[in-house]
């Protein structure tokens, strides 16, 4: 297949490039040349601005997609230029979604009302009411319009033009500008012999991925017909407890300390966060294992051990 990939040479899209370029699928990238991702030889580069779509229409005609990956349609308006611009210039678009969408995202964060939605999430559970979710509290400019909800239904909606979604989880690996593992791999690598944890947040289940599975997982639904008109949730078959998330963190860096818990009202106010942590965050993930055949291709030994290398070494 030919698939052209906007946004792939980040974090997760050069993996993505990766696995369809060895998957024998012919690919372009679309991105503004801004990263140091190493771009295969054999790899068409198309450099532009996302915001400029409709001025590279001619090199997008002329490679000819099956498919096009939106992986970073952050609003409503960038989605709609999108779907726009690419109807009748391929049969089918994927974007890449959060799981922010759900209710149960507001609910973590206590800023739409009600008990627990069930878990785990599937693609059918009740999305966010209230919309542009980090509006209120991220000042930096794309918070105003970000929400992933909107661009589902964007793409979605596109007359004429099947779309695709997959909502991700919470991605760590190599190359994460979050660093997600540093909360708990820091101070285990300052020696401290305890890392300790408000009781309710030990308990709560969120849905993880490492960077190489999410990967695979979009590759496979860029290149497989069946997934056209379809939403699927994405993320590592085990939601482990956030205490156990810790544990396995501590056992791939060779710590030999202890997680303690404690109740809230114990804890310094660096260690509270004003989250209803009985609001679990992880996700059923049968859709996309059952209809595409998806199985994660790294073990999580394996994903933690790369991971605790990476954020290891001397930054640059």
């Amino acid at each position: 297949m030919r698939v052209l990939v906007l946004g792939g040479t980040g974090f997760i899209g050069s993996r993505v490039v990766a696995r369809l370029v060895g998957a024998g699928h012919e690919v372009a990238v679309f991105s503004r040349g801004q990263t140091r991702a190493e771009i295969p030889r054999e790899i068409r580069r198309l450099i532009g601005d996302q915001t400029e779509l409709d001025r590279h229409i001619p090199a997008f005609r002329d490679f000819a997609p099956d498919v096009v990956v939106g992986m970073h349609l952050m609003s409503e308006r960038e989605a709609r230029a999108f779907t726009g611009i690419l109807a009748g210039l391929t049969g089918r678009t994927l974007a890449i979604s959060s799981m922010d969408v759900y209710r149960a995202y507001n609910r973590l964060r206590r800023v739409e009302p009600g008990l627990p939605d069930r878990t785990p999430l599937t693609e059918d559970s009740p999305v966010r009411e209230k919309l542009y979710p980090y509006r209120d509290f991220v000042l930096e400019s794309w918070a105003q319009e970000y929400d992933k909800l909107l661009v589902e239904r964007a793409v979605m909606d596109a007359p004429g033009l099947p779309g695709t979604i997959l909502r991700l989880p919470f991605v760590y690996g190599p190359g994460d500008g979050l660093h997600r593992l540093a909360e708990y791999l820091k101070p285990m690598d300052e020696g401290q012999p305890t890392i300790v944890m408000d009781e309710s947040r030990a308990g709560w289940r969120a849905a993880r991925g490492y960077v190489d599975n999410v990967a695979e997982a979009i590759a496979l639904a860029a290149t497989d017909s069946r997934a056209a008109g379809r939403v699927y949730n994405v993320s590592d078959a085990k939601a482990f407890t956030e205490r156990e998330w810790a544990v396995n963190i501590g056992r791939a860096a060779g710590w030999t300390g202890e997680v303690v818990t404690k109740p809230r009202e114990q804890l310094p106010t660096d260690l509270v966060r004003d989250y209803d942590f009985g609001q679990h965050l992880f996700a059923d993930t049968q859709r996309i294992r059952t209809e595409l055949g998806y199985r994660e291709p790294v073990a999580l030994e394996e994903s933690l051990r790369s991971t605790v290398e990476w954020e290891r070494r001397p930054s640059l």
